[in-house]
């Protein structure tokens, strides 16, 4: 493919150059080039070296004769692949085009040849080039060729490109998220995947977590897999001696956490950022009951489309997502999605948060079932707050 440019090149060199009259040839294309501002190539071969002529004509003798069009170029590909870095001369070039000339069907239609803009006066003092008889219209079709593989190659690269996304069903679900992409790859191969069934946790006199949550603004945005909420600055957690910051809060149905093998119809998942990167994330169990007014909230300004988002007017006080008893769960685990990365605390609160059976509902009209199964717990170590 790369050395095609050099035979369109070199051909180009021998297209007549026309009189001050301005008169066009119809079936040829525009030049390639500018022959006088080309970079300098050696006039010829190096010593006891053939020249590209010599070569080319010597593989013109080894043709079949009844080599269809395309693989008569490819075989011209070879030729001038095999006279790479010597002469490039006159002599080379006009032997390609007769060689074109010769294999190519002469019934070939004239419309499969791009129409050319006028063609440029010659400079002053310039003699006019001799024309390899029917050059222009061949060389028209070698760039078509060209122009085809590439397209055919490009074709290709966003095929490969266009790999399926990953899923909570079907042939990308969570048993192959990992052969999707390589960056997937710890989706199987880690050691400390969530979620997890939270059951004979050591029970220990934990610190609370301390939630300083204010009223925010939000953006609620449907990614395709869930109903996420974007959060303001200014709402973190203080755990373990550092301190997260609220990113964003998502939902998952049913739960993709389990207390004791039990699963409950929804979860919020709150993730946090400290200043090193470090993820910890706040399950919020929710379980059918009383409406939960935070999340109606959220429900009534659900973007139109997905991959959209809309912004809430008013600032929403995000300690009403919590609930009243904090007792919690800590293990380290993972993302529960692509691409699973590990090294996240995970702090699961013990007590569910109630939702309305309506707005589970709604959730379920968009995501039905968004939820990873249960990973194996691998020793991990449990703490349970008394």
């Amino acid at each position: 493919m790369f050395l095609l440019p050099r035979l369109a090149a070199a051909a180009a060199v021998f297209v007549v150059q026309l009189p001050l009259s301005g008169a066009a040839l119809s079936a040829s294309p525009p030049p390639l080039i500018d022959p006088q501002n080309s970079p300098s190539r050696e006039t010829a071969p190096r010593a006891g070296t053939p020249g590209a002529a010599a070569i080319v004509a010597a593989k013109t003798k080894e043709l079949p004769a009844k080599d269809s069009p395309e693989q008569m170029r490819q075989r011209l590909v070879d030729a001038l692949s095999a006279a790479d870095g010597k002469s490039t001369g006159a002599g080379a070039a006009a032997k390609t085009l007769q060689i074109v000339n010769r294999r190519e069907p002469a019934s070939q239609p004239a419309t499969a040849v791009r129409t050319a803009a006028p063609a440029a006066p010659p400079r002053a003092g310039a003699e006019p080039m001799a024309l390899v008889p029917g050059s222009t219209a061949r060389l028209a079709a070698v760039q078509r060729l060209d122009a085809e593989r590439r397209e055919t190659t490009h074709g290709a690269a966003a095929h490969a490109h266009g790999a399926p996304k990953w899923a909570y069903d079907g042939p990308s679900g969570p048993h192959a998220w990992a052969d999707l992409k390589p960056e997937y790859a710890t989706c199987a191969s880690g050691q400390r995947q969530s979620p997890i069934d939270l059951r004979d946790g050591l029970k220990l006199q934990l610190e609370p977590i301390g939630f300083n949550y204010a009223p925010s603004s939000i953006r609620v945005v449907d990614t395709g897999h869930t109903i996420q909420v974007n959060v303001g600055a200014g709402n973190w957690i203080e755990v373990m001696g550092r301190r997260f910051e609220l990113q964003q809060f998502h939902f998952h149905k049913p739960s993709e956490e389990r207390i004791d093998g039990r699963r409950f119809d929804m979860d919020a998942h709150l993730v946090h950022r400290d200043a090193d990167g470090r993820l910890a994330i706040v399950a919020v169990l929710l379980s059918r009951g009383a409406a939960q007014p935070l999340i109606q909230t959220v429900w009534n300004n659900l973007p139109l489309e997905k991959g959209s988002d809309q912004l809430v007017g008013a600032a929403v006080d995000l300690n009403a997502l919590l609930p009243t008893a904090r007792g919690y769960f800590a293990y380290m685990g993972s993302l529960t999605e692509p691409p699973c990365t590990e090294d996240v605390l995970w702090l699961v609160m013990k007590s569910p948060v109630e939702i309305s059976p309506q707005q589970i509902a709604i959730f379920d009209r968009l995501y039905p079932m968004n939820a990873r199964p249960v990973q194996a717990t691998a020793g991990r170590m449990i703490k349970e707050s008394e």
